[in-house]
């Protein structure tokens, strides 16, 4: 596999013609050339102040965020233009803010989206972070905010699979909300240890199941309305999966059920969230009658 071949391949997807109104919406405002901005690290990512634009770049801004609806993962403040995001990332970010430090480490984010926790990462100075995500969309609003940010974050085209022939090892790789969308569970866990310096850490999130047998759900057609989804594993299963995939040291950080503060409909996402995914009548099973969503944080290292 020829990495910068293949990341060469995946940047075609600016000229498709779904993708390429965004991409040219996106130059106009990288025409917004503003340097030393205040940027602040809080639950709302925050670029600038509104008196840093003029009334016309301000519009600019506002026509360009929305052009790049839906933001799936936020919030951030561009401007004094706050993008209220579906997702309320913040929430995951502060739980697992105390199990980590990133300071002079090589760290990937898998599954990246729009940057989020990249963006909130840079406060721990790492020598290298890098996005992997294969989303037109979601690499476009990361460069709209970074275009203002000026980070050295790398945002890759690339996904999981591609980090065994990655150009470079990592000491710390997050995988948030992603496992539960590979077929291959144990090998996607496998690639993240090959894409791990020796001593390397992970720190995932998935969606989990209760019960102390080594088991998993695996959804007939959808999940809380989301497709492809593959398994979801009860805490055993997955730590199952993490010692066959090379991991040791597996410590659970945390299990939440996700709620409507955390996950919502706003001006800024699809017209349905969290609430339209579960049965109304019964809030604890999804319209499909599985349980509802909960979600495991583990941390693990890398076997020698």
């Amino acid at each position: 596999m020829n990495i910068e071949e293949l990341k060469q391949e995946k940047y075609k997807c600016l000229e498709w013609k779904n993708v390429k109104p965004w991409y040219e919406q996106l130059k106009l405002a990288f025409e917004i050339k503003k340097d030393n901005l205040e940027i602040s690290y809080e639950d709302w990512f925050s670029v600038g102040k509104k008196e840093d634009l003029t009334q016309e770049e301000h519009k600019l801004i506002l026509q360009t965020a929305k052009k790049l609806i839906p933001w799936r993962k936020g919030p951030f403040n561009l401007f004094g233009l706050k993008i209220d995001s579906e997702w309320q990332s913040n929430i995951k970010y502060n739980l697992i803010r105390p199990y980590f430090n990133l300071k002079d480490k090589v760290v990937a984010d898998i599954g990246c989206n729009n940057g989020y926790y990249m963006f909130r990462m840079l406060e721990d100075k790492p020598k290298r972070l890098i996005g992997f995500d294969p989303s037109p969309l979601t690499m476009l609003q990361f460069d709209f905010i970074n275009h203002f940010v000026k980070s050295d974050i790398i945002y890759e085209k690339l996904g999981v699979e591609h980090l065994e022939a990655y150009n470079h090892k990592f000491d710390f790789i997050f995988m948030l909300g992603v496992l539960y969308h590979r077929s291959d569970p144990v090998g996607c866990l496998k690639s993240l240890a090959k894409g791990l310096n020796e001593n390397g850490e992970i720190l995932i999130d998935t969606f989990m199941i209760d019960g102390e047998q080594e088991v998993a759900l695996t959804p007939n057609s959808r999940y809380s309305k989301i497709p492809n989804i593959y398994f979801i594993p009860t805490v055993p299963a997955l730590k199952n999966w993490l010692n066959r995939a090379g991991f040791e040291e597996i410590e659970v950080l945390a299990i939440t059920t996700t709620t409507n503060e955390e996950q919502r409909k706003t001006s800024w996402s699809f017209d349905q969230s969290l609430e339209d995914f579960l049965d109304k009548d019964d809030p604890t099973k999804t319209v499909e009658g599985y349980p509802a969503p909960k979600r495991v944080y583990v941390k693990a290292r890398k076997k020698n």
